[in-house]
């Protein structure tokens, strides 16, 4: 499978695909219609924020207690639940007078369960596609994301202009529907990965099964630190440019999707192995431009060139599914994805902390020379990651 051609013609996916895009739509839109509610009743930038961006945070519980759920249900009963949360709780932010910590309620209520049954999507696109299509299927959600995003955010705005913030949360509620009944009709149940029942002893001993294995420990941390203190660069566009921000966001943004699709459409799987090094040195170098404080068109050329370097993830997501046992391969991914939103939302934060003590230039050059130090000193635990060895054992007990 080496065409989107090829990757299209797989109905499950397209189902797949078009479901996921309708949640994310659905996300970005009620994330500004909930930022617009929190900025008007309480006048803060850190709670708005908090209210749009802060829900990965989630992540780390569920990454800590029932993560295992993402293997021990049924994958497309595992995307069921979170769907039909994520409507119930689109449904309950349309409710006008929500307090406003109800409504932060809600949004850590949605992003836990979503955190715990997340990793089924991901291993799911491997069941779903021929051997060695993964990558190009998770090139192809990667481009929806940033699309949709982008699409999402942009409607969400035009709609805040002529619609109250409840009646863009129905919006919401309308794709969150869309959502769920795609993926309730339109993907075939399997069989859970992994006997036994979803619990936090079941969790937390496979999580340190992984993290002992040399190979998915070097993986993981590979995939969270460098990409996440390039976040935390991305995170300080705001107060570098001011209002003409939303092009370094952008640039950074058509950065991000072209990686996707040369390394998920155009690279052979050896070539993929062959440039996860430049990929990753590509991520951080180029923020170190920031030095001489470039202006806004070099700045822009500075985050599309770097932002290609996210391309990375791609084969490393690759090899992390090699090395993992085939009844744990949800937990596996679901916990690559909570830890990587978990560190950008950290490394955005520290970010923020360390504008606020020197020049917000030299912060993003600090920021990527740190990144750079990681991917050099992560770099060697990577060796033994290619071939895969044999995969862990996982325990199937509760």
């Amino acid at each position: 499978m080496r065409t989107y051609s090829d990757l299209f013609a797989v109905a499950e996916f397209r189902n797949l695909f078009v479901a996921n895009c309708a949640g994310i739509a659905a996300h970005t839109t009620s994330a500004l219609a909930l930022g617009s509610l929190t900025y008007a009743a309480t006048g803060s930038a850190l709670l708005t924020a908090l209210s749009m961006f802060g829900a990965p945070l989630a992540g780390v519980l569920g990454s800590l207690t029932l993560l295992s759920a993402a293997d021990s249900l049924p994958p497309r009963r595992a995307l069921s639940l979170a769907g039909l949360v994520a409507l119930l709780g689109a449904g309950l932010q349309a409710v006008p007078g929500l307090p406003l910590w109800a409504r932060f309620a809600v949004i850590l209520v949605v992003a836990y369960v979503g955190s715990v049954v997340g990793g089924a999507r991901w291993a799911l696109i491997n069941d779903m596609l021929p051997a060695g299509g993964y990558v190009l299927g998770r090139s192809a959600m990667n481009v929806s994301v940033g699309v949709m995003q982008i699409a999402g955010f942009g409607a969400g705005g035009l709609l805040l202009v002529w619609l109250s913030p409840y009646q863009v949360f129905l919006v919401a509620v309308v794709l969150r529907a869309v959502a769920l009944a795609v993926t309730r009709f339109g993907l075939r149940e399997r069989p859970a990965r992994a006997d036994g029942a979803a619990s936090t002893r079941r969790t937390l001993r496979v999580n340190r099964q992984l993290w002992r294995d040399p190979g998915c420990r070097s993986l993981y941390l590979n995939l969270w630190l460098p990409g996440g203190l390039v976040v935390g660069c991305e995170a300080l566009f705001l107060p570098y440019a001011g209002e003409r921000a939303g092009f370094l966001f952008a640039a950074g943004a058509l950065g991000m999707l072209t990686g996707d699709v040369l390394v998920g459409r155009f690279l052979s799987p050896s070539a993929r192995d062959r440039w996860v090094l430049p990929l990753r040195l590509l991520l951080p170098l180029p923020y170190l431009v920031f030095l001489v404080r470039p202006g806004l068109p070099l700045a822009m050329l500075v985050a599309l060139v770097a932002s290609v370097g996210f391309a990375a993830s791609l084969p490393l997501q690759e090899r992390l599914i090699a090395r993992a046992p085939a009844e744990a391969r949800g937990q596996v991914l679901g916990l690559h994805q909570n830890g990587m939103m978990t560190g950008q939302a950290v490394f955005a934060a520290v970010a923020g902390l360390l504008a606020d003590l020197v020049p917000t230039h030299w912060a993003v050059a600090l920021l990527a020379g740190l990144a750079l130090t990681a991917t050099a000193l992560l770099t060697p635990g990577l060796r033994g990651t290619r071939p895969a060895p044999a995969p862990i054992p996982a325990s199937t007990g509760s």
